[in-house]
């Protein structure tokens, strides 16, 4: 069902006057938004819209965190409209079928947007220009949640870079010589459409409910960023900036975010940044990595895939005290601290030899900021199948990590409360054995 603004409110502007639409996506703010810049400054007067995907929010549970904070963040920029006579329109549906009826209530001229690069995101919105374009309107798309896409750092021959390092080389070399320009859309939001007040759309409309997990506020202070090399493999510190979220949605502009992380005379905190677009690269020039692995040779890989395992796993019950807190502390919290994902992914496909897809889906499920190619690209990595992936013989132990990483116990106490207790289930496979079995169905597979 398509939910549009409630019948008893006016419309905000007659059906005789010429618009232009800003279609709100993964750019969840009025501050340095390149696409809501550039469309402030045109010729017309702006319908700000937002549109829950019916067949995004299909495939989710009821109380998702995630569809819980885009609402938070929706109604915070609805009141901020408000305070200049204007208001944001929420509406449910496909976003097709959505910009097909407001064609035929309005006049428009433009609809303004960004990109997004996940495979997903680029048929839909092919098949949304091919419309529009048959209807005389233009769709305009901006370069918003990354500092550069698509071809933009590539090879001299052109050819997409598949290792991270001279990735990282180029991205830099490119952002001394280019700079950062910054879109102040905030300044023009008297360019808005004047409407009276609605208020939009629930969460009960939607089919959900307000999650009890709440998203992490992030931060991003000059002392995390100067000593993030020294604290951030240390998961029972609170030195990480829980900004996946944030940018994932585009809740803050990551121009801003680069450049205050560019400013730092260590800048491991700006590589982990590099890393994001280096994974979004890679999913654009190769979206057949969403579903097989990036090196095919290892699809001949022969998992188990034991379910009950893979439950045991899933539960935090793998009687791997480390392994067994992150994942807990990913059920009951939506995150989890980047060194105990990789401990925890290599596990289970190591270990357990469990597909990474089968962990793949479980983190796009449970993590608040599950963004398609960075899960993608860590997953394949800790399997060994992806670019630049740790090489197949690299196989963590679960027991040396804590002595690495949470000597004092301190994150696992936290999360894995009954680890010392009689009834915390033993080891789920010894690590000897699992390790040479690993390396024996690996080998078998890729050579």
């Amino acid at each position: 069902m398509t939910f549009f603004i409630p019948k008893n409110y006016p419309t905000p502007i007659a059906m005789k006057t010429t618009i232009n639409i800003f279609w709100f996506r993964r750019d969840l703010r009025l501050n340095d938004n390149c696409g809501l810049f550039h469309a402030l400054n045109s010729d017309k007067k702006i319908l700000p819209i937002f549109i829950f995907d019916e067949d995004i929010l299909s495939k989710l549970p009821v109380d998702d965190a995630r569809v819980s904070f885009i609402h938070q963040e929706l109604t915070h920029i609805h009141h901020q409209l408000l305070e200049v006579h204007s208001s944001l329109s929420v509406f449910h549906g496909k976003p097709a079928d959505i910009l097909k009826e407001l064609s035929e209530q309005y006049t428009i001229d433009t609809v303004f947007t960004n990109h997004d690069y996940e495979p997903y995101a680029i048929q839909r919105d092919l098949a949304i220009k091919d419309f529009l374009t048959s209807k005389q309107i233009q769709f305009k798309t901006y370069k918003d949640q990354v500092i550069f896409e698509r071809n933009e750092i590539v090879k001299k021959d052109g050819t997409a870079y598949k290792v991270y390092t001279p990735f990282s080389k180029k991205w830099i070399e490119a952002f001394q010589f280019k700079g950062l320009q910054f879109f102040p859309s905030e300044e023009n939001l008297e360019h808005f459409i004047k409407s009276e007040p609605h208020p939009i759309l629930t969460l009960k409309e939607i089919g959900f409910t307000l999650s009890s997990i709440t998203v992490k506020s992030y931060k991003v202070s000059t002392k995390l960023i100067d000593t993030y090399e020294e604290t951030r493999n240390f998961p029972a510190q609170d030195s990480t900036s829980k900004l996946g979220t944030h940018l994932r949605f585009g809740t803050v502009s990551v121009r801003k975010m680069v450049d205050k992380a560019s400013k730092s005379n260590n800048i491991t905190f700006l590589k982990e940044l590099i890393w994001r677009e280096f994974f979004m690269q890679i999913l654009w020039h190769f979206p057949h990595t969403a579903k097989d692995s990036f090196k095919p040779k290892y699809d001949r890989i022969i998992w188990r895939n034991n379910e009950e395992e893979f439950k045991a796993w899933c539960k935090g019950e793998t009687g791997y005290p480390l392994v067994d807190a992150g994942m807990r502390e990913l059920n009951q919290t939506g995150f989890m601290h980047n060194r105990v994902r990789m401990l925890v992914g290599s596990f289970l496909c190591k270990h357990l030899l469990i597909d990474w897809r089968w962990g793949e889906a479980y983190f796009a499920e449970k993590l608040h900021d599950y963004e398609q190619s960075s899960n993608i690209g860590n997953w394949q990595w800790v399997a060994g199948t992806g670019v630049d992936a740790s090489p197949y013989f690299r196989i963590f132990n679960p027991t040396t990590q804590i002595q690495k990483f949470d000597k004092d116990l301190n994150y696992i106490k936290k999360w894995a409360t009954d680890f010392q207790e009689l009834t915390y289930p033993t080891p789920i496979v010894e690590h000897k054995f699992a390790r040479e079995r690993c390396l024996r169905v690996y080998k078998e597979a890729v050579n």
